[in-house]
């Protein structure tokens, strides 16, 4: 049996925005990649004298052409598929209804379970009966209490038992999942970047301007630019891409073959407010 691993970073947003929330990042690179993408990033973040933790809520016009370049070479990863990129999201027009107590009291976990069941497709990772793929998985310090993420973890493990991860013979091991700090792992930081630039994008904050201005600030302005270079990135993958809808496919197999996907998760029961459509000003 040959033996493969696929090292899964994940992050979320806790932060709640004007009209999408529950925003759930994660990058994946295979292990035969992992060495040359993390000593590839590190040195150009160590060039360009980024210290310490690369992060987009560190963005200014300072420091953009810097990050510009950080995330060019993120994003040429990307562009060859070394690293696969998922982003999740809600949009407040969707309001889920019938919750009971414990999913209300349970709705980060949840959303993080799906997300990482769901976006990165990894049912159809392989496919060869010969081959098993065990996947480590880097979570980002969960905000929540021991006891959820005793629960947390075990679901994740009893995933690995499910049907469609069996039969594609992926592997999910206790000694395989872990909380992480951030600051110490650059394809984390890299993620968080784009991850940033999607809350920052879709919920307006662009437009923002100083109490008492006219003008926006000069760090909204470099955030946008920045926006505007990950933005062009995605579209040199997929034209005419749409950041605020779930990525198109043309067969399941895609969720897996795509090495960039947005996903909007939409309740199976909701209902619509449509004080949170986005209008042109």
């Amino acid at each position: 049996m040959n033996v493969l691993q696929h090292i899964i970073y994940m992050d979320e947003s806790g932060k709640e925005g004007k009209f999408y929330g529950n925003f759930y990042g994660g990058a994946l690179v295979r292990s035969t990649d992992l060495v040359k993408t993390i000593e590839k990033l590190s040195y150009v973040k160590q060039s360009l004298n980024l210290n310490g933790e690369v992060k987009w809520q560190k963005v200014t016009s300072q420091y953009l052409d810097k990050y510009l370049q950080l995330t060019e070479q993120f994003f040429n990863f990307i562009e060859n598929d070394i690293v696969k990129i998922r982003i999740m999201f809600t949009h407040n027009y969707r309001q889920p209804i019938n919750l009971t107590r414990d999913q209300k009291d349970n709705t980060f976990t949840q959303l993080y379970y799906q997300f990482f069941k769901h976006a990165f497709g990894l049912q159809y990772s392989n496919s060869d009966p010969k081959t098993e793929v065990s996947l480590r998985l880097y979570f980002d310090e969960l905000p929540i209490n021991p006891s959820q993420k005793q629960e947390f973890k075990k679901f994740i493990i009893d995933l690995g038992q499910s049907a469609s991860f069996s039969k594609a013979n992926l592997l999910i091991r206790p000694e395989d999942i872990a909380e992480v700090k951030s600051h110490e792992h650059i394809i984390l930081q890299c993620m968080d970047v784009i991850l940033g630039a999607m809350y920052f994008k879709l919920n307006d904050l662009h437009k923002e301007k100083p109490a008492g201005s006219f003008r926006r600030g000069k760090r909204t302005i470099a955030k946008e630019q920045l926006y505007k270079y990950i933005n062009n990135r995605i579209r040199a993958i997929y034209p005419g891409f749409n950041i605020g809808i779930s990525t198109g496919i043309k067969s399941p197999e895609d969720r897996w073959n795509h090495p960039y996907r947005h996903w909007e998760f939409i309740p199976k029961q909701h209902e619509v407010r449509p004080e949170y459509v986005k209008r042109n000003q």
